[in-house]
């Protein structure tokens, strides 16, 4: 059996955890906002018309903010259309997905869903049809107190005080030809910035995530990067990027081993931010914000046919793609010092974790490694030293067997450890050795696994593939070892003391 071992110092303090890292995303594409978030028709439905089952599953993920309206659908969507009487709303083509667009769910849905949630909304305002006044007018609607028209407005649809939203996408994906009213970086950064400067005289206290390059393949990327923060450095606070994750070539080995990649991609972008702080001579900061990442190549279904809420990419995620989440989420917290947002893309049906029948629920694998994180990743991101065998793969060559980050709350004095076990057939012993704070106990363990890499659960078989709790493993000589099977996932909390240093 493989030997390997993890030295967990909690003075090698990475960065604060962002709580938004662990944060979703509905987009009005296939599913995700009705039959998903919104069905009045169900038997599940409360008196809003959201669905309770569905509130009670994202509620256990513990989103910390919700990104919306898109997404695609963002760059053709007029915000007005989504909001008083619902009988007054106008039916809309979609052209992004070619759907039918009811409005029935709107701001003011999303924003009662969100407190519903205990989540911060993160808005989108249209950068492609929309103007930069349609932006400014949106964060008047939302955050503006009474007494001018568009504050007035929403204190006339029920809602008199200030939503006071504080976080706003500024368009969606500007680089991409398929993006409605898709412009080149440059014309792209003015506007950016114009709409930015214009929305803050309405509330100076917003902050704004500027459009990055939508994959790493696009022929502009780096560069729609670096030339759109160049323009609008000085009145933005994240940069965004956008990755979904395939295994097309079905090397299961290479698609362990994406977490090379999801660096690599934190890395190229942090340098660019680096640079442009440098060649603007600039005091500000601006982070990164991952508003869209999540598995999907299975069913790239896009085009709705001109009908309401049809099946659009629901993807059905098997043991592979949730060990791929689980490093995705890894990653977060090793690059915590220059990503504050990470929206999984999307959070019901369409591309989600969860899919929904009329009367029925189904969490994916996927649900799973995220549920972990959100719940038992808090405080500081530990720099973790791993020493693994290594397995080779086809595309990145030779990659330790683990990868693993940990966190550490010094309010709690809880530390978390997470691993994932690359190896398809053979499992590791890894002995988990402290090199500051002594651990005192494992106070929870839950692992997910299995033989199959394909292997998915189904509303038949619902858990095939789940974080089970585990036998908290014992502490001896203020270290823990334990026993990884194959194509695993492991999630520790330990209770540390206070005792000063392992000898």
């Amino acid at each position: 059996m493989a030997q390997a071992t993890v030295y967990i110092d909690t003075n090698r303090v990475i960065s604060p955890i962002s709580p938004l890292l662990f944060s979703g995303f509905a987009e009005h594409m296939g599913r995700c906002i009705y039959e998903g978030i919104y069905d009045p028709t169900v038997p599940q439905a409360d008196e809003h018309g959201l669905r309770r089952d569905v509130l009670a599953a994202l509620r256990d993920l513990n989103l910390r903010a919700i990104r919306y309206p898109g997404g695609n659908f963002l760059s053709g969507y007029h915000w007005e259309d989504g909001i008083g009487p619902k009988d007054q709303r106008p039916r809309r083509r979609n052209l992004a997905w070619k759907t039918i667009e009811t409005n029935q769910f709107g701001t003011d849905e999303f924003m009662h869903f969100c407190r519903e949630l205990n989540a911060e909304p993160i808005l989108g305002v249209n950068m492609g049809t929309g103007t930069i006044q349609d932006a400014a007018n949106l964060v008047e609607y939302c955050n503006a107190p009474v007494g001018t028209f568009y504050s007035d407005l929403r204190a006339r649809y029920g809602q008199a005080e200030p939503y006071g939203v504080k976080y706003w996408c500024i368009g969606n994906e500007m680089d991409g030809p398929w993006q409605i009213g898709h412009l080149p970086a440059d014309e792209y950064g003015r506007k950016a910035l114009e709409a930015v400067k214009m929305m803050r005289w309405h509330d100076p206290s917003i902050e704004a995530v500027l459009c990055g390059s939508s994959h790493a393949q696009m022929p502009t990327y780096p560069e729609w990067d670096r030339v759109t923060l160049e323009i609008a450095w000085e009145h933005v606070n994240y940069h965004s990027m956008h990755y979904y994750a395939s295994n097309h070539a079905d090397d299961t080995a290479s698609y362990l081993a994406l977490s090379v990649d999801f660096e690599n991609c934190v890395d190229t972008l942090a340098g660019v931010l680096r640079y442009v702080k440098a060649k603007r001579r600039s005091q500000h900061e601006v982070y990164l914000a991952w508003d869209e990442w999540n598995v999907w190549y299975k069913d790239r279904s896009s085009e709705g046919n001109w009908a309401e809420a049809p099946h659009l990419s629901e993807e059905v995620y098997n043991l592979e793609d949730a060990l791929v989440v689980a490093q995705w989420m890894n990653v977060f917290l090793r690059k915590a010092d220059v990503l504050k947002i990470a929206c999984l893309a999307q959070i019901v049906n369409a591309i989600s974790p969860i899919t929904t029948t009329r009367d029925r629920l189904l969490k994916h694998t996927t649900y799973y490694p995220f549920m972990l994180f959100s719940r038992m990743a808090s405080g500081n991101a530990l720099d973790v030293l791993v020493k693994a065998p290594m397995v080779e793969t086809r595309q990145f060559g030779d990659v330790p067997v683990l990868d693993v980050a940990s966190s550490h709350n010094t309010e709690t004095n809880a530390s978390a450890i997470f691993i994932v076990n690359r190896h398809q057939t053979d499992p590791v012993t890894v002995d988990l050795r402290w090199q500051a704070l002594t651990p005192r106990r494992v106070k929870s363990a839950y692992q997910l696994a299995g033989t199959d890499p394909k292997a998915v659960n189904t509303f038949d078989d619902p858990d095939c593939i789940i974080a089970r709790a585990i036998t908290p493993p014992a502490v001896y000589d203020g270290s823990v070892t334990l026993q990884l099977p194959p194509l695993s996932f492991t999630a520790l909390e330990v209770e540390l003391g206070e005792d000063g240093a392992v000898p």
